[in-house]
């Protein structure tokens, strides 16, 4: 596994010569295609070490700590965007694509990804959560909740920040009181977490402080790359940014997730991608403005325009479906297949009228499950308040 390691940090090291000696050796494509590469093997290692941390602190803690560090190649994206969108108000409308691609993806690709691989290997058409998953799903709906008013207002500002930032840290209050297990470590991240104690805690440090330097470096190249990437090659630029960069910087959820399903382990794994979502669904949308405003020196909120209103409309209508289905902390084959089916119609038809329809449908699901499963939701409220003394009282 050290061979692992070693070869995806080789992997990282092509972005960081190119940045440091501010050269373009392969043109506009092909310096993009390596500042991306090393952004993907950057997300692997930090998921490997984050995960290898679990050996030293809580699990629910580390099971956010993990959905955080495992998506901070693609806050970095997105900030990067953001903070240009200060100098240059072209690169606004980037910084809310990267956005709404990656919270979409998650939902519409992954969770489903998840299932699909639980009934493969379990052959059961109901994955079942634990009720201390209730923590994650009701801070997601306080989050989908509040989404709303962003389309409405018409921009993002530091007061949303400061809201969003206190939801994420309430969480990870609740999360962190959870009662700690053994993690059961895969692949790289068992390799890291069996070390002694000195050398793992070492380990983790420096993977981290090097996959972080990665991505500062990689990341506004890679970020810029796309848009004149898309240029080039005649494709929409919002739609690259929208989809490719969180493609590239979400890349470990995926097998991560995966394998933790094959593993007999889906309740967690989906647990985790909860994690991704309530994070992103938070600190990615309030990084926004902070990033534009700090670039500008000013308080200026970020400015929507029509499709970028539109596109926090379909996310936070995607969103709240996602929710309904997660009130009663489940998912059957049947919501796993729907979230997967509409999230790839909405690339049949990309205009206002389509994604404004597909809000609807996704709102209108969403209602009927509430109203089916509106019991359940009454006690996902009583499980997350007493879940960490459940959960306790289950291992003891």
């Amino acid at each position: 596994m050290w061979i692992i390691i070693f070869g995806t940090l080789a992997l990282c090291v092509p972005a960081v010569i190119l940045r440091l000696g501010h050269i373009e050796p392969f043109g506009t494509l092909g310096d993009t295609a390596i500042f991306g590469l090393g952004i993907v093997a950057a997300a692997f290692i930090l998921a490997w070490a984050a995960e290898a941390a679990e050996v030293d602190i809580s699990q629910g803690l580390a099971v956010a700590a993990v959905a955080l560090i495992a998506v901070l190649p693609e806050y970095a994206v997105d900030m990067t965007f953001a903070w240009k969108a200060a100098q240059d108000p072209t690169f606004a409308p980037y910084a809310v694509a990267n956005m709404t691609g990656g919270n979409r993806l998650l939902i519409g690709a992954a969770w489903p990804f998840v299932f699909f691989i639980f009934w493969l290997r379990a052959r059961r058409t109901v994955l079942q959560l634990e009720r201390g998953h209730a923590i994650e799903v009701l801070a997601l709906a306080v989050a989908t909740v509040y989404s709303f008013s962003l389309p409405l207002k018409g921009y993002i500002s530091v007061v949303d920040t400061g809201i969003l930032a206190l939801l994420f840290v309430g969480y990870v209050y609740f999360v962190a009181r959870m009662p700690s297990e053994d993690p059961e470590l895969i692949g790289p991240a068992r390799t890291l977490g069996t070390l002694p104690k000195l050398q793992r805690r070492t380990s983790i440090m420096l993977l981290l402080l090097a996959a972080a330097a990665t991505i500062f470096a990689a990341a506004e190249p890679f970020a810029e790359g796309l848009v004149h990437s898309g240029v080039q090659l005649g494709i929409d630029e919002f739609l690259l940014v929208q989809w490719l960069a969180p493609l590239a910087s979400e890349a470990p959820e995926f097998p991560f997730a995966g394998i933790l399903a094959w593993r007999g382990r889906a309740g967690v794994s989906m647990g985790a991608l909860l994690s991704s979502k309530v994070n992103q669904w938070t600190l990615l949308i309030g990084g926004l403005p902070l990033a534009y405003s700090l670039s500008g020196g000013h308080l200026e909120p970020l400015p929507l325009d029509p499709r970028q209103v539109e596109e926090v409309l379909l996310t936070a209508a995607q969103s709240a479906f996602a929710l309904a289905v997660m009130v009663s902390l489940s998912m059957s084959a049947g919501e796993a297949a729907l979230l997967f089916g509409l999230f790839v119609v909405q690339f049949a038809v990309p205009n206002t009228e389509f994604r404004l329809f597909m809000s609807g449908v996704y709102l209108v699901l969403a209602a009927g499950i509430f109203i089916r499963n509106r019991r359940e939701a009454v006690e996902l409220v009583h499980h997350a308040r007493t879940a960490h003394l459940e959960e306790a009282e289950g291992h003891a």
